[in-house]
């Protein structure tokens, strides 16, 4: 009996340990943030050069050197690339071959011409012959302005196997190599050249952020107005050190897809940014007053609602669900659901819900949400030398 009654005694003891309530959960928490922050519109764009000249062969031949290197900055008139002038060269001298031949037919029916009029005149000859050799001067001194014309056609063929840059830039990749056929049948593509400082960032606008950018910085009667400090945001999340100003906006707006072009230029003195890099390019339009602003990770989405775990003084999560407004970095700004002096869940959130006691541990946040270092404890001072310690 007395066995039976220490096992029950056991079996008690169990029962009590499994009902014992799990410790809370551990989770890091932070005061959200209240600051003052812009409302911005931001548009993904693709960037190109201020000035962008493809470079094509406009004579046929063959390609006898490539004078630049790809990638690398040129002039205005340096040497690009060089055709084999040869055939361009005798097609001129057959042209001017051909202008001598033509001006001796001219100075032969010129001659007849003065011939034939005093004879005509004295009516030695009929007029009918007199107005032939007339005619037949106009038409020689046609074909010699012809045979000019060619001889002027060829020389400047000739001048179009030598390749200049028109402009500053950075050159492109060759299209075409050295001994390859160029210009046969239509002006072969061989490089482009881009002026890459000024940079331009090309993007799209719906038509209602159209019209906010535009009553904001072009409000006056006149078109002008302040200056729209529009920034780029690179692919890696630095921030383009120049501000951008407009370069023009397209006279429509695309009806099939509600949206209006825009291109902005950006000053590029370091050459950093290239032709098409994607970038974000972003305006201000007004600033919100102490908004209300937590991480990102603190915010969690079902179906589309929001929510954040709050923690109440008593150490106690309560899911509040929030109303979201514009992304600040990677902060989310809250318009509702939360009040200045909360504590949120930011670390842990997917271990919590409704209810349930946590163990929090306060952390503090820097100005982009992320957790600060703790502070490193003071070294211990080192005893002076010869203290006899």
């Amino acid at each position: 009996m007395f066995a039976a009654a220490a096992f029950a005694g056991c079996g008690d003891s169990d029962k009590n340990k499994a009902k014992a309530p799990p410790p809370p959960v551990a989770v890091k928490v932070a005061r959200v943030f209240q600051r003052t922050i812009p409302l911005v519109i931001e548009n993904v764009g693709q960037t190109r050069g201020s000035v962008e000249v493809e470079i094509r062969a406009r004579v046929e031949g063959f390609l006898d050197r490539v004078a630049f290197e790809e990638g690398r900055p040129v002039k205005k008139g340096d040497l690009l690339y060089e055709i084999d002038p040869k055939p361009l060269r005798a097609a001129l001298d057959r042209s001017k071959s051909d202008l001598a031949t033509a001006e001796a037919a001219h100075a032969k029916a010129r001659n007849d011409v003065a011939r034939f009029k005093p004879l005509v005149e004295k009516n030695a000859i009929s007029r009918q012959e007199y107005e032939t050799s007339v005619s037949m001067e106009e038409a020689a001194a046609a074909r010699v302005e012809a045979a000019k014309a060619g001889v002027r056609s060829a020389e400047l063929d000739l001048t179009y196997t030598v390749i200049h840059s028109p402009i500053d830039g950075l050159a492109g990749k060759t299209e075409m190599k050295a001994g390859a056929l160029v210009g046969r049948g239509q002006s072969t593509l061989l490089t482009t050249v881009s002026t890459i400082d000024p940079i331009r960032a090309r993007f799209y606008l719906s038509e209602r952020d159209y019209l906010a950018i535009v009553r904001k910085y072009r409000s006056e009667p006149d078109g002008k107005g302040t200056e729209a400090p529009f920034e780029m945001v690179l692919s890696d999340g630095s921030i383009h050190p120049h501000p951008g100003s407009f370069v023009f906006i397209e006279r429509v707006v695309d009806p099939t897809t509600g949206t209006i072009m825009v291109e902005v230029n950006f000053p590029n003195p370091e050459k950093v940014v290239r032709p098409g890099q994607f970038a974000k390019v972003r305006v201000p339009i007004e600033t919100i007053k102490d908004a209300i602003l937590v991480p990102q990770r603190a915010v969690s989405e079902l179906q589309a609602t929001w929510s954040v775990a709050a923690v109440s003084k008593d150490n106690i999560v309560e899911m509040r669900p929030v109303k979201i407004g514009i992304r600040f970095g990677n902060l989310w700004q809250i318009e509702s659901g939360l009040k200045p002096d909360d504590r949120v869940v930011v670390e842990g959130v997917q271990k919590v819900r409704n209810g349930v006691t946590v163990n929090p541990t306060v952390v503090e946040l820097d100005d982009k949400g992320a957790e600060k270092a703790p502070d490193a404890p003071p070294k211990p001072q080192e005893p002076a030398p010869g203290s006899g310690h």
